[in-house]
């Protein structure tokens, strides 16, 4: 960790905050990931190696602690030094939403982000009781990425990125740049199924309960002061 050489509080806090990735590590903590592979599938393109590097960090810092979990696995979690970064890490993603060029490549529009997301913010209350099978199908991807399925039962929802051998109750045909939009809600839901950006196949009690189920990033509702493009 490279130091301002400043005593300035600000200073401090930017040491540790300000590390590349920290600020998203601390996000998925605070969206309630605990184990290190849930953290890691909220940062897939920072190595196991650098994630363990700055969980160490983050707890020296007294930032986070580690814990014996379920079945002795190891946790992770805020302490309440960690747990008031909360608004400091909330008020950057508005801050970024309001006012950053909102420019979307390609190589930006990475489906599984969205998807590990989205699969957290289900309405659990409006989807069917019982298991519920939904595929995602992503025309723009190559076939190891094509598809991503989420399986609500009973025991909680789970993002799977190989088939889990289960009937699919509803499809969902889109493309990765598209889901990111709506996600983030650049792009309302109901616009992209009524312009087939997003299609739908199954029965139609799902399909017309479909866009209830998602709640959408917290983001979504945060106004773009500088309008999105795609290159």
């Amino acid at each position: 960790m490279k130091s301002y050489g400043q005593f300035c509080p600000l200073a401090l806090a930017s040491e540790i905050i300000g590390e590349r990735w920290t600020p998203l590590v601390l996000r998925e903590l605070m969206f309630g990931a605990a184990r290190f592979n849930a953290i890691q599938r909220g940062v897939p393109r920072m190595s196991p190696t650098l994630l363990a590097q700055r969980l160490r960090m983050l707890q020296a810092a007294g930032i986070i602690e580690r814990r014996r979990g379920e079945h002795s696995a190891t946790e992770y979690g805020l302490t309440p030094a960690g747990a008031e970064l909360a608004p400091v890490i909330e008020g950057l993603a508005v801050w970024g939403k309001s006012w950053l060029p909102a420019s979307l490549s390609a190589t930006e529009a990475d489906p599984d982000l969205i998807m590990w997301d989205l699969h957290r913010r289900l309405d659990l209350d409006r989807m069917p009781p019982g298991r519920t099978v939904i595929r995602f199908g992503f025309s723009d991807q190559p076939p190891p990425k094509r598809y991503r399925w989420i399986v609500r039962a009973a025991e909680g929802v789970q993002l799977c990125i190989s088939d889990p051998g289960f009937e699919v109750d509803l499809f969902v045909e889109t493309d990765s740049r598209t889901i990111t939009w709506v996600w983030y809600g650049d792009i309302s839901l109901k616009k992209a199924l009524a312009e087939g950006a997003i299609t739908l196949d199954g029965p139609r009690r799902l399909r017309a309960t479909f866009p209830s189920w998602l709640l959408l990033s917290p983001l979504a509702a945060v106004p773009r002061n500088l309008p999105p493009t795609a290159r």
